[in-house]
């Protein structure tokens, strides 16, 4: 009995801690003060940009297999549609902002934004929108050199999204923000040290 009800518990705390780290910072966001007199467009945009953020905790979750229940080839087709819904909520957050103000997107675009945090952002994206080409032309890359161009893109969405979301003072909530920034942190690198483990592999 004890065997099979530790390896449940562990489950259930792994998904609660998740489920957790998500739905705190996303509550935060979704009754932020600071949308009481935003339009519907803005309020999109930046629920977008957090669900992002809250999905690349998941991703390399399910990359390296983590996660209970997702682990080989269901985890790496969990990772596929997650990548795909990941690209959504940028166009969903980069629209939205662009409703809101152009003039702000398209200085942002051209790395003309006086705010720093727009650099990050739009560094981010154009590494987003990559992994999404990336993915379509898997079969006729080498599978070392396509696994090697991933993750190279992967940290670098992390790292401009990090910083992006650490410089905006906006409708997250800052504690949880940096929480869930640091977890994001915290799964890329250790997704990244177990696929170093296996220079051989192939798939």
């Amino acid at each position: 009995m004890a065997i099979q009800t530790f390896p449940r518990l562990r489950n259930f705390l792994v998904w609660g801690a998740i489920a957790l780290s998500i739905a705190v910072p996303l509550g935060f966001a979704a009754t932020s003060p600071l949308l009481a007199w935003r339009g519907p467009a803005y309020i999109v945009a930046g629920l977008a940009g957090v669900i992002a953020m809250a999905l690349l905790l998941v991703q390399p979750l399910l990359a390296t297999g983590h996660l209970p229940g997702l682990a080989g080839p269901r985890g790496r087709r969990a990772h596929r549609w997650i990548g795909g819904i990941l690209v959504l909520m940028v166009v969903f957050h980069v629209a939205g902002l662009w409703i809101t103000s152009p003039p702000d997107v398209v200085d942002a675009l051209l790395f003309a934004s006086p705010t720093p945090f727009s650099v990050w952002g739009v560094v981010a994206m154009w590494a987003v929108f990559a992994t999404a080409v990336l993915a379509a032309l898997r079969r006729r890359l080498r599978p070392l050199s396509w696994r090697r161009a991933h993750t190279a893109l992967a940290i670098v969405i992390v790292a401009g999204s990090v910083v992006h979301a650490l410089l905006i003072e906006g409708t997250m909530e800052t504690i949880s923000k940096a929480v869930l920034c640091a977890l994001v942190v915290a799964a890329t690198l250790k997704a990244v040290a177990d696929l170093r483990t296996w220079p051989g592999r192939t798939r």
